[in-house]
C-alpha cells in the first residue's frame, strides 16, 4: 500500500491473475506492475515505499525493472517519485523499509542514500550482507500490520 494505492508486481514470481483475485477479495483496485528484468524478481527489489501517507505518498523505484506500461503507471501515480539507478537496484538497495522519515537500507546503496538525504529522508544503513546472499534485504525482515 502506498497511500490509497495497492501496488502489486508480476512477471517472475506472481501471475497477473493473482492481482484480480486480491482486488476481488479486498474490494479495492490493484495497480499491476510488470517486472521485466529477472534480477528484480519481486516488487520489493525494484520499488521502495518511502511514505504511505494518503495525503503525500512517496516512492522510489528503478525504472529499468519495469515494462513501459508500468513505468507510465508509476509516473502517473507518483510524478515526483525518486528514480534510482541500476547500481542501486543491483545491490538490492530498493529492498528497503521506511517509517516515512528513516529509511533502513543496504550500506552498498550509497547513491540511493545520497538521493534520500537530498529529499529529506534519513538513511539508516544496516549490514544485511548475509541476507543479500540469499536475495533479500531490509524489507524482507519486516511484517507490516494495518488496521
Amino acid at each position: 500500500m502506498v497511500g490509497e494505492h495497492l501496488l502489486a508486481g508480476h512477471g517472475f514470481r506472481t501471475e497477473l491473475a493473482a492481482h484480480r483475485e486480491v482486488a476481488e477479495v479486498l474490494g479495492r483496485a490493484v495497480t499491476s506492475l510488470r517486472l521485466v528484468d529477472p534480477r528484480f524478481y519481486h516488487l520489493d527489489t525494484a520499488l521502495t515505499v518511502l511514505d504511505d501517507d494518503p495525503e503525500h505518498p512517496d516512492v522510489a523505484y528503478f525504472p529499468g525493472a519495469f515494462d513501459e506500461e508500468s513505468q507510465r503507471a508509476l509516473q502517473e501515480l507518483f510524478p515526483h517519485a525518486l528514480r534510482t539507478d541500476a547500481a542501486t537496484a543491483q545491490v538490492l538497495g530498493m529492498n528497503a523499509v521506511s517509517d516515512g522519515r528513516h529509511v533502513v537500507l543496504s550500506p552498498r546503496a550509497q547513491r540511493y542514500a545520497e538521493q534520500l538525504t537530498q529529499r529529506g529522508y534519513v538513511p539508516v544503513p544496516v549490514d544485511l550482507s548475509e541476507l543479500l546472499r540469499g536475495g533479500g534485504g531490509a524489507k524482507c525482515c519486516t511484517l507490516v500490520l494495518r488496521r
